[in-house]
């Protein structure tokens, strides 16, 4: 009975503590390959079975590795087999976060509330973006912004931030609500943005290309010294700006009103566009020199805006050319006109005062007709005029307007309390041609001193008698000076010589042809000691510059091509040259038979 009881089931359960079973190689944490090598260690050196046993044990081993490999490339086959079998995840947008762990997405056209992973952190999430939603509509992933979408304007900025946009002509337009990172953003009416598939939010603000800015880096560093002769006209445009500035307890006891704009005209290349510049220059430097001491004046009414404006430090130059602001679609050059003037008034929020310079303004504010079609002009004047009447004084903005032909302007623009000064920038007399000389015949150029010992003059100092002997050559009405001569209807003919069309932009291509024979002169000498700058070389060089001038209109435009060239004669039948040909005979270029 003692040696069943050894064996009986209750005291196996015993040992075992209460299974009647042993446990397996797996429950006691041995593997096949432990157990043999157990079984390899137990048996006695010598042993026949030992070889068979480490062949087994190779075998099992190259079997446990070939059956890892198989499990791994199971796994993976499974994973693509459940990649290929999910379901696609939907794309939507993410229209906001009301609350933490909670999105409202728009997928498929629907609205939802919906779940997002908290693996997601917040800012990854951002309103805009593409989003990735599962079955559950949970959203699993940003995309970020997309690439495409329509291309709207705005219209209209709400206090709350949301835009306005422009629909297609006949429909009202809708409100959309701004990206995360347009809400910050300084937009204006009139920029473009791109909105999201869903059409219900801006995520780009884009550069129009006809909305550069028209401000240049700098301001203009030209001087009044910079600018030879036209002293009436720079005398008084500076009376006319710089005056109510430095005197300003008189100006104030006589209530003089400080002016709005001003118009230079005058023929081609007289430096027009030089004395806006030195204007802006001059005054910009004026307001940050004494801008403690120099306020402007207004009428009481402007005081309380005026004194909003931060002091200025300085100036900035707006310089636009007339034809720049022309445009095919209607409205456009209108906004650009809206936008010029926006963009001076930021500028002066800015503590900057901002001189708007229009080149060519006839091109753009020519007189207004009454004809059935559209015209340009007839919208961009009462546009422009409606802008410069927002101007209350000098301190705020200065428009400076630049035309060769002041009589094609709308007299809307040039009425007293819009355009209050009209300077004449006229041809330049003796004296003034002199002074341009000077301005780029400059003393450290390399002169010809060759001759300076025969006419009895020092030789480090030519300069003197070169501009001279120019000044008389140019200003002599002699047979070879003789350049055009005009027709009238009553039979006079008047005689026009190259002192009457000189120009600042003459003299300066004068100067530059003289000097390309210098170095070509230069060049050829090699070695040698070249000479520099002669007399003889200007001389062939005023002869050039007329030469190549002799480019006419037809003769129904012959009047109004004289009045470029600052001459106003009635009733021209024509114009012909005066250039001696290869005959030595007068040139005619244009008749009315």
């Amino acid at each position: 009975m003692s040696d069943s009881s050894e064996f009986s089931p209750s005291t196996d359960s015993s040992r075992s503590g209460g299974s009647p079973f042993p446990k397996s190689p797996r429950q006691s944490g041995s593997t096949p390959l432990h157990l043999l090598d157990q079984c390899l260690a137990s048996l006695p050196e010598g042993d026949t079975r030992i070889p068979l046993l480490y062949q087994l044990r190779h075998r099992l081993v190259e079997q446990t590795t070939a059956s890892q490999q198989q499990e791994a490339d199971m796994k993976k086959i499974q994973g693509v087999l459940e990649k290929l079998t999910a379901p696609a995840n939907r794309i939507g947008t993410l229209l906001g976060q009301p609350d933490k762990g909670v999105a409202r997405i728009m997928v498929g056209g629907a609205e939802y509330y919906a779940n997002v992973d908290p693996r997601l952190e917040g800012e990854d999430l951002k309103v805009g973006h593409q989003i990735l939603v599962n079955e559950a509509y949970v959203v699993i992933r940003s995309l970020g912004y997309d690439r495409s979408g329509p291309i709207v304007k705005v219209r209209e900025i709400l206090g709350d931030g949301r835009l306005r946009i422009d629909q297609e002509a006949g429909r009202q337009g809708i409100l959309i609500q701004r990206a995360d990172d347009l809400a910050s953003a300084d937009l204006k009416v009139g920029d473009e943005v791109r909105l999201d598939p869903t059409h219900r939010i801006a995520i780009e603000r884009l550069e129009n290309p006809q909305d550069r800015s028209h401000l240049l880096a700098e301001l203009p560093t030209v001087r009044w010294e910079h600018i030879g002769g036209q002293q009436e006209a720079i005398g008084a445009i500076r009376r006319s700006i710089e005056y109510p500035l430095l005197h300003e307890e008189l100006f104030t006891r006589y209530q003089f009103q400080q002016p709005k704009g001003f118009l230079l005209y005058g023929p081609p290349g007289c430096g027009k566009t030089l004395i806006g510049q030195a204007t802006a220059a001059s005054l910009g430097q004026l307001f940050a020199q004494e801008r403690e001491v120099i306020t402007p004046q207004v009428e009481s009414q402007d005081q309380d805006s005026l004194s909003r404006l931060p002091p200025i430090e300085g100036g900035v130059f707006l310089h636009v050319k007339g034809p720049e602001v022309l445009n095919m679609w209607v409205g456009e050059s209108e906004r650009i006109i809206r936008d010029l003037f926006l963009q001076a008034r930021q500028q002066r929020q800015a503590g900057k005062l901002p001189f708007i310079f229009i080149d060519e303004a006839e091109s753009i504010l020519g007189t207004r007709r009454a004809v059935r079609s559209y015209n340009v002009s007839n919208t961009l004047v009462p546009m422009f005029c409606a802008e410069l009447d927002g101007i209350e004084s000098l301190s705020q903005v200065v428009v400076i307007l630049a035309s060769n032909r002041p009589d094609m302007i709308d007299p809307a623009v040039l009425r007293p309390g819009r355009i209050d000064r009209k300077i004449k920038v006229g041809r330049p007399g003796r004296n003034d041609v002199g002074e341009i000389l000077r301005v780029y015949l400059t003393a450290d150029l390399p002169y010809d001193t060759k001759n300076a010992a025969s006419s009895g003059e020092d030789h480090g100092n030519p300069l003197p008698r070169i501009i001279d002997g120019l000044l008389e050559n140019l200003f002599q009405r002699s047979q070879e000076n003789r350049v055009l001569a005009i027709r009238l209807r009553n039979g006079r003919r008047e005689i026009l010589y190259r002192r009457d069309l000189l120009s600042g932009a003459v003299l300066a291509g004068i100067v530059r042809r003289a000097k390309e024979r210098a170095i070509e002169r230069a060049i050829q000498a090699g070695d040698q000691d070249p000479s520099g700058l002669s007399l003889d070389d200007l001389l062939i060089a005023t002869n050039d510059e007329f030469k190549e001038s002799e480019i006419f209109p037809p003769d129904d435009s012959a009047e109004e091509w004289l009045k470029l060239l600052d001459y106003h004669p009635d009733q021209v039948v024509g114009v012909s040259s005066l250039q001696p040909g290869k005959d030595g005979a007068e040139h005619r270029t244009s008749q009315i038979v």
